[in-house]
C-alpha cells in the first residue's frame, strides 16, 4: 500500500488535498438556506447552499434515470443511519436529490435536506449531534447538524467519494473513492485529510473499521476482493481476500476473527475465519446486498434486494434462523445495504426503496411498523 503520488488515477484526490492546503483552512463553513416551513405532519425542507469553489458543478442529463445522476460512478446504492441515542434516522439513495430525516419514536418524517446529486453514505457522530453524508457526484463529504439540519462543514474529497467508515470515538473518517481507486484518511478533529491510500479497485459503499480501530476492511467491487489495511502501518501492502461474486457489503465481528460478505451474484453470505482462512457459504435470498451484524454479534441480517426479504443468520453455527417478509404491519421494498440495529440488538431498521424505513422485531422476524410513510 502506497501513499498518494501524482498519477492519473489519483489526480482527483490530489486536487482535494491541494485545495485544502491553498485555502489555508481545513474546511469551508456555511449553513443552508432558512428552512421552508411545511405542515406539522410533513416537517420542513432545507436546501444546501452553494459552497463556491468547494462545490462540484454537476450536469445531470436525466435526473429520473439513476445511471445518469453520477458521471463518475455507474452504480446505485442506499444508506441509512440511526443516531446512537436512537431518536433520529437519516436516509437516502444515490438517485435522490435529498436526505430524509425521520423521528424514530413517532415514526414521522420531520425534514428533507435537499441539494444533493448522488448521496452515498451517512454516518452519525458518536454524540448524536451531527452526521456526515458523502456525495460522489459533488465530490464532497458534508457534516450536518441535527439542530436545524444545516451543513456546518464541507470536505472536498474528490468526485467519486463513496463509502465511509468512522472510528468509534468519532475522530477519524475513512472515505472510499470508487472513481480514483483510493481511500482518504480524514482527521475529523482538525477537519483535514492526512493520507490518501492507493491500490484499490472500485471501492464502493462497503468499508468497515475493526472494533479496535487498527484495521480497515475495504471492498473492491471491481475484483471481488476485500483489502485489509493495517492502519498502524499504512505503507504496508494490505492482505486481500478474494473469490467473492458480486461483492456488495461486509461486516466484521467485535473479536476481529470473522468477516461476513454479501455475494449478490451467488445469493450467499460468505463467512471467513480470519485466523485460519476457512470459508463457509450460507445461502440466503435473491441478490443479497446487505450483511449487517447485530451489536451483540449473534445475528447477521442479509438484505435481499430482488425478493424483498431479509435472511437472519445465526452467527454461532452459520445456520439460517428464518426469513423476514412483508406482513400486515408493513412491507419490505428492495432492501439493500442500509440496515441498522438498536443497541440492544432487538430491533432492526431497514431502508425501503421509497425512503421509508421498515422497523423489524429481530427475535420474532417480523416487520412491526413502517416509519416515514
Amino acid at each position: 500500500m502506497k501513499r498518494l503520488r501524482t498519477t492519473r488515477r489519483t489526480m482527483i484526490a490530489t486536487t482535494a488535498l491541494a485545495a485544502l492546503a491553498l485555502s489555508g483552512a481545513a474546511v469551508t463553513t456555511a449553513s443552508a438556506d432558512a428552512p421552508e416551513k411545511k405542515s406539522s405532519s410533513k416537517g420542513f425542507t432545507t436546501t444546501v447552499v452553494d459552497f463556491g469553489a468547494y462545490t462540484s458543478k454537476v450536469e445531470v442529463e436525466n435526473p429520473e434515470e439513476p445511471e445518469d445522476r453520477d458521471p463518475t460512478v455507474d452504480a446505485t446504492n442506499n444508506t441509512l443511519a440511526v443516531s446512537p441515542n436512537e431518536r433520529l434516522a437519516v436516509a437516502t439513495n444515490s438517485y435522490s436529490d435529498h436526505l430524509v430525516v425521520i423521528d424514530v419514536r413517532s415514526g414521522r418524517k420531520i425534514a428533507e435536506i435537499k441539494g444533493y446529486v448522488s448521496p452515498r453514505n451517512i454516518l452519525f457522530a458518536p454524540d448524536s449531534k451531527s452526521f456526515t453524508v458523502s456525495d460522489s457526484a459533488r465530490g464532497v463529504v458534508d457534516r450536518i447538524s441535527v439542530f436545524g439540519f444545516r451543513v456546518t462543514q464541507r470536505l472536498p474529497l474528490g468526485a467519486g467519494v463513496f463509502g465511509t467508515a468512522q472510528s468509534r470515538d468519532g475522530k477519524w473518517l475513512y472515505a472510499n473513492n470508487a472513481a480514483a481507486d483510493t481511500v482518504t484518511v480524514v482527521d475529523l478533529v482538525n477537519n483535514r485529510p492526512t493520507d490518501v491510500l492507493t491500490g484499490f479497485h472500485e471501492p464502493r459503499q462497503g468499508t468497515k473499521l475493526s472494533y479496535d480501530g487498527d484495521k480497515l476492511y475495504v471492498t473492491n467491487y471491481g475484483q471481488g476482493q476485500v483489502s485489509i489495511v493495517d492502519l498502524k502501518n499504512k505503507d504496508a501492502e494490505p492482505e486481500t481476500i478474494g473469490e467473492f461474486k458480486g461483492l456488495r457489503a461486509v461486516s466484521v465481528n467485535r473479536a476481529g476473527d470473522r468477516l461476513y460478505a454479501a455475494n449478490s451474484e451467488s445469493d450467499e453470505i460468505s463467512v471467513i475465519n480470519l485466523e485460519t482462512g476457512a470459508r463457509t457459504g450460507v445461502h440466503v435470498g435473491d441478490k443479497p446486498y446487505g450483511a449487517a451484524l447485530s451489536p451483540n454479534g449473534s445475528v447477521l441480517l442479509s438484505g435481499n434486494m430482488a425478493d424483498d426479504t431479509l435472511t437472519a443468520v445465526n452467527t454461532k453455527d452459520n445456520s439460517v434462523i428464518g426469513t423476514v417478509k412483508s406482513g400486515p404491519k408493513g412491507a419490505l421494498k428492495g432492501p439493500r445495504q442500509a440496515i441498522s440495529f438498536s443497541a440492544d440488538s432487538k430491533t432492526a431498521w431497514v431502508l425501503n426503496d421509497d425512503l421509508t424505513v421498515a422497523e423489524v422485531d429481530v427475535d420474532n422476524l417480523e416487520v412491526t411498523d413502517i416509519l416515514g410513510d
